[in-house]
C-alpha cells in the first residue's frame, strides 16, 4: 500500500509544531526515467486538521460511486453518544479511482447547506487513493438535526474514460465544550431571498465561487479582449471580481482564487501527485455583512445576489452557492441598527492588446468598497466597518498558434474589519496575494512542456488600541515542470516531470513548515523545518 498523506487546504487551521508530525525526510526512492502506469497517491504539504483528545463519534454521510451526473441522496442523522455540543467536527472524504478520467468538480450539501466543495485527481491505470479533511465545526447548527444529504461529483464513464469515482464521506464529532460557531446557518431561497432572525448581531456570507465546466471560464485568468487572436476571449479581458449585493446594493467584493484543477495548463503530469493550492478543498469567499444587519433584521425577506464581474454576457461557467452564517443576541428579541457608510470606488479594468510576432495583453484592474453600520445589542451599540480593496495585474504573451503561451499574474485582496463596542475597538487586517507564473511550449517531436509556479499567501494581523494582539503568515507555493508527447496514445507520451510544494504557516500561535518533492510520480522528499 502506498503511503497516503491527508489533504487539508485550511490555511486557518490551528498551527502545529513541526516536531508533532514526527516525519523524517523520505528515503531515496527509485525514480523511473519517465512516468509509468502507476505513481504515488495524491499528497500535499498542507497541515492535517488538528483533532481534540477524548471521546468521539463518527457518522457516514455519503458513500457512492459516481459514473454520471446522478446525485447521491441520503439522510444524515446526528451522532449518538457525543451529545449536541462539540469541540470540533471534522469532515473526511476518502476516494479511489483507476483507469482514465478527467478532473471533476463536486459538492456536498447537508440540509441544503454547502459544507464541502472539491475537485478530483486524475488516476493512474493501476489506480490511486486520496483523502481530504476539513474542519466543519462552523456548521454545527445544521448538524444538530436530521437532514437531507445531496452529493455529486459529475462524471462521464465510457469506452475511453473508464474511471469510476468511488468515495466515502464521514463526519467525526469530538465531544466537549461547544466550540465557537454561528448560531444559525441559512441558505438562500430559490429566488435569492433570505430572512434572518430579528436578533442577528453578526452576519457573514460565504460563497463557494468556482469557475469551471470545461469552457473558457475554467481558465478565466487567460482570457483576452475580443480583438485579440486567442482561443478564449472576453470583452473585459481576465479581470474577475466576485460581488455580493443586498437588495441590489453592493455589499461585498472579493478576488476569486485562481484555482488550477488537475488537468490545468494542458498538462496533467503536473498534478498527478501534488495538486495546486486549494484544488481538493475549495475555500469559500467570506463577506462580513454585519453593517447591513439593521436592514436585514426587519423580519422580512431580502434579496442576496452574487455575480462575477468580467464574465461575458450569457456565458455560463461560474458556480456561486451561498451560505449565510448568523450570530444572535440571546438577550434580545430584536436587534436594530443602521447602515451608516457606503462608499463604492470606481471599478478600474483595463486590458490592452498589442499585436506582433509575440502578442501581448496587459491587464490592470482595481476596486475599493467601504461599508459601515451599527447594531444596538443588549450589551450596547456595536459598530462594524469593513473596507476591501482589490487589485489585479497580469501580462499574457503568446505567439501564433498559441505556442508559446505565457502568463505572469498577481491578485491582491486586502480587507480590514473593525468592530467598535463592548470594549476597545478591535481590527483584523488581512492581506491576500495570489500569484501565477507559467509558460507552455510545444517543441520538436510534439513535446509539450509546462513550467509553472503558483502562490497562495496571506498575512493576518489583529490589533486593539494600536497594539498587535495576534498575527499569522501563510505561504503555500507550488512549482512544477513537466513534459510529454502530445497527439499520441497514452502509453507513448514518454512523460517526465518534477513538482514540489512548500507550505509555511507561522505566527503568534506557532510554526508549521513542510515541503514535498516528486519526480516522475515518485515522492522523493518530505521535509519539516519548524
Amino acid at each position: 500500500m502506498k503511503r497516503r498523506i491527508i489533504m487539508s487546504m485550511l490555511a486557518g487551521a490551528t498551527l502545529l509544531a513541526g516536531t508533532l508530525l514526527g516525519a523524517p525526510a523520505a528515503q531515496s526512492a527509485d525514480v523511473p526515467t519517465e512516468f509509468g502506469t502507476d505513481w504515488h497517491d495524491p499528497a500535499t504539504a498542507a497541515p492535517p486538521v488538528t483533532k481534540p483528545s477524548g471521546r468521539s463519534c463518527q457518522v457516514t454521510v455519503a458513500e457512492a460511486q459516481f459514473r454520471d451526473f446522478t446525485p447521491y441522496r441520503g439522510t444524515y442523522t446526528p451522532p449518538q453518544g457525543c451529545g449536541d455540543s462539540w469541540s470540533k467536527v471534522v469532515l473526511r472524504l476518502d476516494g479511489k479511482v483507476k483507469g482514465r478520467q478527467f478532473d471533476r468538480l463536486g459538492y456536498l450539501h447537508i440540509g441544503g447547506v454547502e459544507v464541502f466543495r472539491t475537485s478530483t485527481p486524475q488516476p493512474s491505470p493501476d489506480g490511486i487513493e486520496w483523502s481530504v479533511e476539513k474542519d466543519v465545526t462552523r456548521y454545527s447548527d445544521t448538524l444538530r438535526e436530521s437532514q437531507d444529504v445531496e452529493m455529486l461529483i459529475g462524471n462521464v464513464v465510457d469506452d475511453t474514460y473508464t474511471g469510476i469515482l468511488d468515495v466515502k464521506v464521514t463526519l467525526t464529532f469530538y465531544a466537549g465544550r461547544q466550540a465557537a460557531a454561528p448560531d444559525r446557518v441559512l441558505t438562500l431561497a430559490d429566488d435569492g431571498g433570505i430572512t434572518t432572525p430579528r436578533n442577528s448581531e453578526r452576519i457573514v456570507a460565504e460563497v463557494y465561487a468556482t469557475g469551471s465546466g470545461g469552457g473558457c471560464e475554467e481558465y478565466w485568468y487567460l482570457t483576452v479582449p475580443s480583438e485579440a487572436p486567442y482561443s478564449c476571449q472576453a470583452d473585459g479581458g481576465p479581470y474577475r471580481e466576485v460581488q455580493i449585493k443586498v437588495d441590489g446594493q453592493l455589499a461585498g467584493i472579493a478576488a476569486p482564487f485562481p484555482t488550477v484543477w488537475t488537468g490545468g495548463w494542458s498538462n496533467p503530469f503536473l498534478w498527478y501527485v501534488i495538486p495546486g493550492p486549494r484544488a481538493f478543498d475549495i475555500k469559500p469567499i467570506e463577506y462580513d455583512l454585519t453593517p447591513f444587519a439593521g436592514i436585514l433584521n426587519d423580519g422580512r425577506p431580502h434579496q442576496v445576489e452574487v455575480s462575477v464581474v468580467g464574465v461575458p454576457e450569457g456565458q455560463s461557467g461560474w458556480s456561486t452557492p451561498v451560505n449565510v452564517l448568523v450570530w444572535q443576541d440571546a438577550k434580545s428579541t430584536q436587534v436594530t441598527g443602521k447602515l451608516t457608510t457606503h462608499k463604492v470606488g470606481e471599478l478600474s479594468n483595463s486590458s490592452t492588446y498589442t499585436p506582433g510576432s509575440e502578442h501581448h495583453v496587459d491587464t490592470e484592474g482595481d476596486h475599493r468598497l467601504t461599508v459601515a453600520g451599527y447594531v444596538d445589542t443588549s450589551r450596547g451599540r456595536v459598530t462594524t466597518t469593513v473596507t476591501r480593496s482589490l487589485a489585479h495585474t497580469s501580462v499574457h504573451r503568446w505567439a501564433d498558434g498559441e505556442n508559446p503561451d505565457a502568463l505572469d499574474a498577481t491578485w491582491t485582496d486586502d480587507e480590514s474589519v473593525t468592530v467598535d463596542g463592548r470594549g476597545p475597538a478591535h481590527t483584523t487586517r488581512t492581506h491576500r496575494t495570489y500569484t501565477m507564473d507559467g509558460t507552455t511550449t510545444i517543441g520538436a517531436g510534439d513535446r509539450l512542456r509546462t513550467v509553472l509556479t503558483l502562490g497562495d499567501r496571506a498575512a493576518v494581523t489583529e490589533s486593539s488600541q494600536g497594539r498587535r494582539t495576534a498575527w499569522s503568515r501563510l505561504d503555500d507555493t507550488y512549482t512544477g515542470d513537466a513534459t510529454y508527447t502530445i497527439n499520441v496514445p497514452r502509453d507513448q507520451r514518454h512523460a517526465v516531470g518534477t513538482t514540489s510544494e512548500r507550505y509555511r504557516l507561522y505566527g503568534s500561535d506557532g510554526c508549521y513548515d513542510r515541503s514535498l518533492t516528486t519526480v516522475q510520480g515518485v515522492l522523493t522528499e518530505e521535509r519539516s523545518d519548524c
